[in-house]
């Protein structure tokens, strides 16, 4: 996965974006979002609340502009063996 400063949402399934505890991580049919972000009183958490704001609205760009199903249907993903075990 590529670590990138902002991804473009629904482009590719390699971008991720790290904040904090947040990772963000894009797919070609959806954005997933998990983990923690504290956003503080001060010029650190501004950043970040405007790079998060920047990620949300540039998926919601991309989500209004285009003709949309009213559900996708998710496929399961491949399950893996585990080398270690």
């Amino acid at each position: 996965m590529t670590k990138a400063q902002t991804i473009k949402p629904f482009d590719n399934e390699s971008d991720c974006l790290q904040m904090g505890d947040l990772t963000i991580e894009n797919r070609l049919d959806r954005v997933s979002l998990f983990g923690s972000l504290d956003i503080t009183r001060d010029r650190e958490g501004l950043a970040l609340a405007r790079l998060l704001k920047e990620v949300l609205d540039l998926t919601l760009r991309e989500l209004e502009g285009a003709e949309l199903p009213a559900r996708i249907t998710r496929e399961a993903g491949d399950s893996v063996e585990n080398p270690f075990a």
